[in-house]
């Protein structure tokens, strides 16, 4: 999924904190009752999350939904 601009301004400086290879953030990411570890990967001044196949399952998220996430950086 892409982090909306609003938080993905506010990442952006948090990252330089904590950024590794190529722009990298990691991340503590929750959706629902689920929470994993990851990094989101920069585009175009903005962040991609991804989110696993597990997690997705374990959420019943499927492409085209709506999905609130919490993110904690570093």
């Amino acid at each position: 999924m892409t982090v909306p601009a609003e938080q993905a301004q506010e990442i952006k400086a948090a990252a330089r904190f904590v950024t590794y290879g190529w722009g990298m953030v990691p991340v503590r990411a929750r959706v629902g009752e689920t929470g994993w570890k990851t990094s989101l990967f920069p585009k175009d001044g903005l962040y991609i999350l991804p989110i696993k196949l597990i997690i997705r399952k374990a959420e019943n998220i499927a492409e085209g939904d709506e999905v609130t996430v919490q993110l904690d950086v570093g």
